[in-house]
C-alpha cells in the first residue's frame, strides 16, 4: 500500500514545531500520508514544549518507507457479530487466508500433482473401453474383438502425444498449455482456438467424469439411479470447495483416493490375469447372453469406436497447462510427473481392453464395463466395493483437473486481454477464485441440460482435445524450426509425429462424432474465439482513451467546473451538514426538494432562509410522486447547459444506532446512488449524521467542516489524472492511494507519478 501526496506545498519537518504558529494549531497537524500524527505538549517548565509523535494506526498499518504502508495481518480481522460469524463460515470452508508471499510453499510435489494434475486421464479408464464396446456391439457380440486393436492404436497415439509434450513441457514452464505455445508459435488466432478448445474441454471434463462417478455410484447402489443429477451437482459443489482452499490442499485432499484407484485398478488387472492363466473366464450373468447384430462390420463403424475410445486421452495436457504450480525444477518434474501418468494409463487402458475381451464382458445399460470385470475378477464382495469406490472416486476428482487448469488458463488469457480481467484475481487461499466459480456454473448447467449422462457428454469432449494436442504440437514444430538450437532436428521430428497423429485422429473424431453431438463445439469454437477478440478490442480501446502520451495534460492542467447539487426532504441536521459540506467543496450549490405536495414544498421554504441562508432551493414537483426520475432529469439538464461540468450529488444520510433500523430509513438514497453509479461527469458523496435540528444548533455559516480527500488508484492514466484534478477542486487536501500486492508494480507507478501528478 502506497500512499502517493499530491499536495504543491512543501511538507514540514516532524521534528520541528512553526514558531508563528499558536498553541491551538500546534495541537494537531492532522495525519500524514504515513498516518503520523503531531501532537504539541507543555512541559513541567513555564514555556517548554515539545513535539509527540503519535502512530495511532501502527498495529493496521506498519509503515516501512517514506508513503509506503504494509497492512498487517490486523487489518483482516472482522469486526462485529455477523462479519465474524461470516468468517468463521468462510474459515471453516476454505481455510485461514494466505499471504501473497506463501505462493512459493503452495507448490506440488510429483506425487501430489500426479493426484491433482493426472485423475482426469487416469479415470477415462472407467469409460475408455466401454465407450468402443458401446460402437461395437450394434454389430453383435462377435467383433467385440476389434476392441484390443482399437486400444492398442490408442495407445500408441497416446505414447506419442505424452513424448511431444514432455518438449513442451521443459520449454514452456509458465504455463498456458497449448493457448500458450500456439499463440507465440503459430498466431494470436490459432493460440485463441487451442484456448477456445481447451476451455471447453474443461468444461466437458468436469460434466463427464462427474456423470461417470454419479454412474459407478449407482451400479453398485441401483436405488439411487433416480438422484443421479442432484449427486452430481453435489459433487460438482464438493469439489469447487476442495479447490477454492488453494491448489496443494486440494492435492492433499484428492491423493488418497487417487492412488487408492491406482492399486486396486493394478490389483483388479493382476488377478484377472492370474484367473486367465488358470482358464477361469466366466463372466457375469448379465452378459452371458449374445446380442444380435443390427448393422454390420465396416471401416466406418471401426472408425467410430477409435473415436469413441480417444476418450482415453483427454486430461493428456493439463501437466502442461499447470507447470507452474509445480516444484522448482519445474519442468524436469512436470515432464517427470508426465510420464508416470501416460505410462499408468496406457498400461490401464490396453489391461482393461484385454480382460474385457477375455472375460466375455459386453456393455450393458445399468452396470459400466468396470463393474462387470471387477465382478467376474473379484465376486461381489469387499474387493469389488473397493474397486468400485475409488473408480467412483476417482471419476468425481477428475474433475479436479479441470478445477486446477481451467482458471489457471484463463489466468493467462486474462493477463493477455483475452479473457475478463476478473479471472486473474486469486481468493484468500491463492486460488484463482473466480475462475473455479465460473467453471463449477458451467459443468453443473451441463448435467443440468444432458439429465447426468455420461454417453450423451462424450460425443462433445474428444473433438476440441485432439485439436488442442494438435495445435500444441504444430506450434512446437514452428518453434523448433524457426530457433534451431542444439537437437532442433530430433525435437521437431517427435513434435511433428505428435501433430501428425492427432491431426489425423481430430479428422476421425470430428467426422464420426459430428452428427451425435461434436457439431456443437464445432460451432461454439468460433463463437468463443469472436468473444475472445471482443474482449481484447475493448481492452485496446479502453487503454487508448486512457493511456497518458506526449502532449496530454498534466494534473496542472486538467480542467475542472463543478456544480453541487443536494437534494433534500426536509431541513434537518443531516440536510444541513450535507448543504455545508456542499458549500465547502464549491461555490456552486444548489438545493433540490422533489415533492409531490406543493403546500409541503412552500413550508420548507419558510424554513429555509432562518437555517440554509445563502443556498438557493429549487423544488421540483412531482405528480406521479416518483423520486428519482425527476431528479434525474435536473442533472441531465444540468449536464446539458455546460457538457464539460462535474455534478456532485451530496446525499443527506441518517444513520441509525443499530444495523436493522436501517430496513427503516435511507432506501431512496440507496437506490439512487445505484442509478447514480455509473453516469459519466456525476459524483455521489454521502454525508451521514446521526443528530436532529433542535433549538440552539448552529445554522449554516456556523456549521464547521474539515476535510480530506482520497483518491485510490490502480494505475495512472486519464481517468484517474480526471479523479485527481477533482479533487484538488473541491480540497487541497489529496492523497492518492494505491493498494497493490506486487512492489515492483508501485515502484513502476511511482516513477510515472512525478511526470504527470
Amino acid at each position: 500500500m502506497s500512499a502517493l501526496k499530491n499536495d504543491t506545498e512543501q511538507r514540514k519537518p516532524r521534528h520541528a514545531v512553526p514558531e508563528n504558529q499558536s498553541d491551538e494549531a500546534q495541537a494537531g497537524h492532522g495525519l500524514e500520508p504515513d498516518l503520523t500524527r503531531q501532537e504539541i505538549e507543555k512541559g513541567s517548565h513555564p514555556g517548554d514544549t515539545y513535539v509527540r509523535v503519535k502512530r495511532p494506526y501502527a498495529r493496521l498499518l506498519r509503515r516501512i518507507a517514506p508513503d509506503y504502508l504494509l497492512a498487517t495481518d490486523r487489518v483482516y480481522q472482522p469486526e462485529g457479530s455477523l462479519a465474524r460469524l461470516r468468517a468463521g463460515i468462510l474459515r471453516l470452508l476454505l481455510g485461514t487466508p494466505l499471504p501473497t508471499s506463501a505462493e512459493v510453499h503452495e507448490r506440488l510435489t510429483k506425487v501430489k500433482a500426479l493426484a491433482v494434475f493426472a485423475s482426469d486421464a487416469l479415470s477415462s479408464n472407467a469409460y475408455a473401453t466401454e465407450e468402443i464396446l458401446l460402437v461395437l456391439v450394434v454389430a453383435g457380440t462377435a467383433p467385440l474383438w476389434l476392441s484390443f486393436p482399437i486400444t492398442l492404436a490408442i495407445a500408441l497415439v497416446l505414447g506419442a502425444v505424452a513424448f511431444s509434450y514432455r518438449q513442451t513441457v521443459q520449454v514452456y514452464t509458465r504455463g498456458g498449455g497449448s493457448y500458450t505455445v500456439a499463440k507465440e508459435n503459430l498466431g494470436t488466432l490459432p493460440g485463441l482456438v487451442a484456448a477456445a478448445a481447451l476451455l471447453i474441454d474443461y468444461v466437458l471434463t468436469v460434466a463427464v467424469s462427474i456423470a461417470a462417478g454419479t454412474a459407478a455410484l449407482t451400479s453398485a447402489i441401483p436405488d439411487l439411479y433416480p438422484y443421479r443429477v442432484l449427486l452430481s451437482l453435489a459433487f460438482i459443489l464438493f469439489i469447487a470447495l476442495a479447490n477454492l482452499r488453494g491448489i496443494r490442499e486440494s492435492g492433499t485432499i484428492f491423493a488418497l483416493p487417487t492412488y487408492l484407484f491406482v492399486f486396486s485398478l493394478a490389483g483388479m488387472i493382476l488377478v484377472g490375469l492370474a484367473r486367465l492363466a488358470t482358464g477361469d473366464t466366466s463372466p457375469p450373468e448379465a452378459t452371458k447372453a449374445a446380442v444380435e447384430a443390427a448393422q454390420p462390420v465396416t471401416l466406418w463403424l471401426i472408425l467410430r469406436a477409435f473415436a469413441s475410445g480417444s476418450v482415453a486421452m483427454t486430461g493428456t495436457e493439463a501437466i502442461a497447462n499447470g507447470v507452474p504450480a509445480f516444484q522448482p525444477p519445474e519442468g524436469k518434474n512436470a515432464a517427470t510427473t508426465l510420464a508416470w501418468m501416460a505410462a499408468i494409463l496406457a498400461t490401464f487402458f490396453v489391461g482393461i481392453t484385454f480382460l474385457a475381451n477375455q472375460y466375455g464382458i459386453v456393455p450393458h445399460e445399468t452396470e459400466t464395463v468396470v463393474s462387470q470385470l471387477a465382478r467376474s475378477i473379484l465376486g461381489g464382495g469387499l474387493p469389488y466395493l473397493l474397486v468400485q469406490g475409488s473408480t467412483m472416486l476417482i471419476l468425481i476428482l477428475a474433475a479436479n483437473t479441470s478445477f486446477a487448469d481451467f482458471p489457471r488458463v484463463s489466468s493467462v488469457m486474462a493477463r493477455d486481454r483475452f479473457m475478463p480481467n476478473q479471472f486473474t484475481f486469486r481468493g484468500e487461499r491463492l486460488a484463482f477464485s473466480n475462475g473455479i466459480l465460473v467453471l463449477a456454473a458451467l459443468a453443473g448447467l451441463l448435467i443440468l441440460a444432458f439429465g447426468g449422462s455420461t454417453h450423451a457428454l462424450i460425443p462433445l469432449y474428444a473433438v476440441g482435445v485432439f485439436l488442442a494436442f494438435t495445435l500444441s504440437q504444430s506450434g512446437m514444430v514452428a518453434r523448433w524450426w524457426r530457433l534451431r538450437g542444439s537437437g532442433w532436428r530430433r525435437s521437431l521430428i517427435i513434435n511433428a509425429f505428435g501433430a501428425t497423429l492427432t491431426g489425423v485422429v481430430l479428422i476421425i473424431v470430428a467426422s464420426t462424432k459430428f452428427a451425435s453431438g461434436a457439431w456443437i463445439v464445432v460451432l461454439l469454437i468460433p463463437l468463443l474465439v469472436l468473444m475472445f477478440l471482443g474482449i481484447h478490442r475493448h481492452y485496446r480501446n479502453v487503454a487508448d482513451q486512457l493511456r497518458l502520451s506526449a502532449g496530454a495534460a498534466t494534473l496542472d492542467q486538467q480542467p475542472v467546473k463543478q456544480k453541487v447539487l443536494v437534494p433534500v426532504a426536509d431541513l434537518n441536521q443531516a440536510s444541513l451538514r450535507a448543504l455545508a459540506f456542499a458549500r465547502s467543496i464549491s461555490e456552486d450549490v444548489t438545493a433540490l426538494h422533489v415533492t409531490d405536495d406543493p403546500r409541503e414544498a412552500e413550508a420548507l421554504r419558510r424554513k429555509w432562509d432562518q437555517w440554509a441562508n445563502g443556498v438557493s432551493l429549487v423544488i421540483l414537483e412531482s405528480p406521479y410522486r416518483s423520486f428519482t426520475p425527476p431528479l434525474l432529469t435536473y442533472i441531465d439538464a444540468l449536464h446539458q447547459q455546460d457538457p464539460g461540468t462535474f455534478v456532485t450529488v451530496v446525499l443527506p444520510q441518517f444513520v441509525p444506532a443499530h444495523w436493522w433500523e436501517n430496513l427503516l430509513h435511507n432506501r431512496t438514497v440507496v437506490g439512487l446512488k445505484a442509478s447514480l453509479l455509473l453516469r459519466p461527469n456525476t459524483l455521489v458523496v454521502n454525508v451521514a449524521d446521526k443528530l436532529r435540528l433542535t433549538p440552539g444548533v448552529a445554522t449554516l455559516d456556523q456549521q464547521p467542516v474539515k476535510q480530506k480527500v482520497l483518491v485510490p488508484v490502480a494505475d495512472l492514466n486519464q481517468a484517474s489524472l480526471r479523479a485527481l484534478a477533482f479533487a484538488k477542486s473541491i480540497s487541497p487536501d489529496v492523497t492518492a492511494i494505491h493498494v497493490t500486492d506486487d512492489p515492483h508494480e508501485a515502484e513502476a507507478l511511482r516513477r510515472t507519478w512525478d511526470q504527470w501528478a
